[in-house]
């Protein structure tokens, strides 16, 4: 009797298919790993600037009543590449 060559084709597919598989999903799993700790680095990275720019614009608010900071506060924002706002509230409005 001829034995017929399709169970072992199927069985050769069925374990490719298997390794295809494991492959794929250790594959998933290290970007979900990845991706994970992108996310935290960026939420990490969007906390710190957040708390920055609180800085600077209470750093703007306090040398509004306490001009003497500015001497100091100047060179600080700009060796940061923070630029002060050059225009002043105390100026009268031109007509």
């Amino acid at each position: 009797m001829n034995k017929s060559p399709l169970p072992t084709i199927l069985l050769s597919v069925l374990a490719l298919s298997a390794v295809a598989s494991v492959v794929l999903c250790w594959l998933f799993i290290n970007t979900s790993r990845e991706m994970r700790g992108l996310n935290d680095q960026a939420t990490r990275i969007k906390g710190r600037s957040i708390a920055i720019d609180a800085l600077v614009n209470d750093l703007r608010e306090y040398s509004k009543h306490n001009p003497q900071i500015d001497p100091i506060l100047d060179p600080v924002l700009e060796s940061a590449g923070i630029k002060r706002s050059t225009t002043s509230t105390n100026k009268p409005a031109a007509n």
